[in-house]
């Protein structure tokens, strides 16, 4: 053992003797790699950004992106510079079946980065597309999600329709998953019914207890192990519904109120949003998932009073608070039915029914009143479909609105008029040249009535002769006559046309006389009246005059 000892004394010396104590180690030293690799985790784990995931259920794909745009805008932060708050918007995938985009959550700075936001898209309430949607949720991601469900006023009588579907497939999703994951789910939704985080957004996870209130009836009874968030977007349209329509404040607290109490199960939050107007959703959003600005507090407030500014968040909603929005509305019985409703599988995985079952069905729950989507769409009604009409126009018993028909349909049936017009037109000429060019009795008398008609509407055709006003169909008769006359002259007879006429008394007549004294002296009888007319000037004059 002493030599041990004074050999590695020896060693200790000749390391001092050659470097000392500040001489650089070697490469071969295996603490310092160790060292390394320590400090490259310490500073990997200090940029790694916390994960949140977002899955957005509904909508169409333009209004997928419409609700991401306004998510990714701030405007809590209208002073700072644009081209601070504006970012790269990154690609978004959402044409087919489970889309995916991504969003980068900046400090109210817009320096750093808070979270990274993964978010997937989903249009259609498909059971095919469940598949898609058990590997998104697991141990893992299951703390940090939110569900959104995109809904539009362009719409909301199909609201409540759209809902049901989507939990329905929701729920057939979540009971599938393995019971880690179920375990995970079920802590989640204990610490939003105790924390209340909804209430208050600034608290972090494992920072103290915090105070509890007892859960009101109707509160979290339909848990989905999620939390969910309710955005109707589009409500700049309420204006519309009111003004096109008819729609009255009735329509809109009622919505209000059922869409309150069905979501007050479920522990949701709900939102209106108006296009390219300030609005709460990303501060509602932001908090939904723990994301809180290190720099600046901001406080989730709720709205119940602006119609198209609504913003109620999760765990502050109540029964009470619905009731007074307006009287009559049964809260339980819309409650009870919900809760009912959602029980049941999706529509592709029902056993299939024939046509008049489903009919019957539909009707039965109609009359009894138990499905809360017959209760809704009873009093919502959709007035483009002629169920609802304005209260403004009912009075006089006309629609508001007239279903056009399409172009190609309208031009087909203009078509088939034309054609049977055609040989119509074709049948009566036909039947003409066999008759030897004689019209019908009928047809004839119609002509006359519409040539005497146009006679009527133009009158007589004149034209002014050296001053003398002459009527067209005058002259034609009396030539006409004069050419009888002549051929009756030439046989013997005596011209039926008396001296002068009915328009001109002064004119000789056309119709000449076996003598030619009478003609002359007519003559001689039209010269003097023209002299005594001209006496006070020319015909020409005396005409214009």
């Amino acid at each position: 053992m002493v030599e041990l000892g004074q050999r590695a004394s020896t060693l200790s010396q000749n390391s001092a003797s050659k470097g000392g104590t500040n001489s650089r180690p070697t490469s071969k030293d295996g603490s310092k790699k160790e060292l390394w690799s320590s400090m490259l985790q310490a500073g990997a784990s200090g940029k790694r950004l916390p994960e949140k995931t977002l899955l957005v259920l509904g909508g169409t794909p333009e209004s997928q992106r419409e609700f991401l745009a306004t998510l990714s805008t701030d405007h809590t932060e209208a002073g700072l510079p644009s081209e601070r708050r504006k970012q790269k918007a990154p690609p978004i995938a959402n044409q087919f079946a489970l889309g995916y985009t991504y969003q980068n959550v900046l400090d109210a700075d817009q320096e750093d980065i808070l979270a990274r936001i993964s978010i997937y898209l989903l249009s259609e309430p498909s059971v095919s597309y469940a598949p898609l949607l058990r590997p998104l949720i697991n141990p893992k991601t299951a703390p940090e999600m939110l569900i959104v469900f995109l809904l539009d006023w362009e719409n909301p009588w199909t609201w409540v329709r759209q809902l049901r579907e989507w939990v329905r497939l929701l729920r057939s999703v979540l009971i599938s998953l393995d019971d880690e994951t179920k375990v995970v789910m079920e802590e989640v939704m204990t610490d939003w019914k105790d924390r209340r985080r909804g209430l208050d957004p600034s608290h972090v996870a494992g920072s103290g207890p915090v105070s509890s209130i007892p859960l009101g009836p109707g509160e979290w009874d339909e848990g989905l192990g999620i939390p969910t968030c309710v955005v109707c977007q589009g409500a700049e349209k309420i204006e519309q519904l009111e003004k096109d329509h008819g729609w009255r404040e009735e329509e809109f607290d009622f919505i209000l109120q059922f869409m309150r109490t069905i979501l007050l199960k479920h522990g949701s939050s709900l939102i209106y949003t108006t296009r390219f107007l300030a609005n709460s959703l990303q501060s509602l959003i932001q908090s939904s998932l723990g994301i809180h600005s290190l720099l600046k507090r901001q406080s989730l407030k709720h709205n119940v009073i602006d119609r198209d500014k609504i913003l109620v968040p999760s765990n502050w909603d109540s029964w009470g608070k619905i009731r007074i929005i307006r009287e009559g509305f049964n809260i339980e019985g819309v409650g009870t039915s919900w809760s009912i409703e959602i029980q049941e599988p999706p529509e592709s995985f029902k056993p299939s029914r024939h046509a008049d079952d489903e009919e019957r069905q539909e009707t039965d729950e109609l009359e009894s009143g138990t499905s809360a989507v017959t209760i809704y769409e009873q009093t919502i009604q959709d007035p483009k479909g002629g169920a609802s009409v304005s209260r403004a126009r009912q009075s006089e018993g006309s629609q508001i609105e007239i279903v056009t028909v399409d172009s190609q349909a309208f031009l087909t049936e203009q078509f088939e008029v034309l054609e049977q017009l055609k040989a119509e037109d074709e049948k009566q000429e036909r039947q003409m040249r066999k008759g030897g060019g004689i019209i019908k009795d009928a047809e004839m008398m119609i002509g006359m009535d519409d040539m005497n008609r146009v006679n009527e509407h133009i009158g007589p055709v004149q034209f002014n002769m050296g001053g003398i006003q002459v009527d067209a169909d005058d002259m034609l008769r009396r030539l006409k006559e004069r050419e009888a006359s002549r051929a009756a002259g030439g046989s013997g007879s005596v011209s039926p046309t008396p001296l002068g006429g009915p328009t001109s008394p002064g004119i000789p007549p056309l119709g000449q006389a076996s003598d030619g004294k009478l003609a002359n002296q007519g003559l001689a009888t039209f010269f003097a009246d023209l002299v005594k007319k001209s006496s006070g000037g020319s015909p020409r004059s005396n005409a214009a005059s």
